[in-house]
């Protein structure tokens, strides 16, 4: 494991474009908590979106994986650039020559995969646990580390996510054409919700099992959750019933995708004469 790991990292660490894609999610990551916490001056307006309890335990670890998930389209785009370019310049024949297995190669890039997704969650945890040290207004330890299952949510989805990146930099070989096919993905789920919602309510539960969907279902859109968004909808007796909770069901089909994803990948790389 821990020579599949280094080879894979030895890769990433000399690929220019990897590292500045990198370097930007980490940057962007870091950008929405300072931004969050600066105070905004406006003539009579004195607004701090920190104040708006977006940063109290145990909200904050909810509110802060839903946001950065957002990002991950950039390491995708890590992922799958390093996938095109074993055929672009030919490493993955090479390291084949050199005795790596096929088996090998897609662990190496599953081990990278899991790279991404830890350091991405260890600083959604850091990042997480510092700005509500600062700003929540509840800082006693059992509240502290309450729904903390949001940080392992992230976690899988990235997962998820990545695997599947991986599969389709394998398949495609290319990465805009991975990417593009990612992008189509993303139209084909939404145009089949659409259809489910307003042709065929009773298949409703099918679109819980699209890869995309299923990712996005680990983590709940935390907003009505906020305090001020209750109020309001009290106000207007429209108030909300929605489960914010990590369920088991979407933790089980993401790992299941994650599963075909990988596996696929290496059942591809097999199949392939290279």
């Amino acid at each position: 494991m821990k020579r599949l790991f280094l080879i894979e990292f030895h890769k990433l660490k000399n690929n220019r474009a990897a590292k500045v894609l990198s370097l930007i999610y980490f940057i962007l990551f870091s950008a929405i908590a300072l931004f969050a916490s600066i105070r905004f001056n406006f003539g009579s307006i004195d607004f701090r979106l920190a104040d708006q309890g977006i940063f109290n335990f145990p909200y904050i670890w909810h509110f802060n994986a839903y946001i950065v998930a957002f990002l991950k389209l950039f390491l995708a785009v890590v992922i799958v650039s390093m996938v095109s370019s074993e055929y672009t310049n030919r490493t993955l024949k090479q390291n084949l020559i050199d005795g790596l297995s096929k088996k090998e190669f897609i662990l190496s890039k599953f081990y990278g995969v899991l790279g991404f997704a830890l350091a991405s969650t260890l600083l959604l945890f850091i990042v997480s646990l510092i700005l509500g040290l600062i700003f929540s207004d509840y800082n006693e330890v059992g509240i502290i580390f309450s729904d903390l299952e949001y940080i392992f949510a992230y976690f899988l989805k990235l997962i998820g996510f990545f695997s599947m990146c991986l599969f389709f930099g394998i398949l495609l070989r290319r990465s805009a054409f991975a990417l593009g096919f990612l992008f189509l993905l993303w139209i084909f789920e939404g145009i089949v919700q659409l259809f489910v919602k307003f042709q065929a309510e009773s298949l409703e539960f099918i679109v819980n099992f699209l890869p995309l969907q299923s990712m996005g279902n680990l983590i709940i859109e935390p907003f009505s959750r906020l305090g001020i968004i209750k109020s309001a909808a009290t106000q207007l007796n429209s108030e909300f019933e929605k489960s914010y909770d990590v369920e088991w069901s979407a933790i089980l089909i993401v790992m299941a995708w994650s599963f075909i994803f990988i596996f696929s990948s290496w059942k591809l790389l097999q199949k392939r004469d290279l």
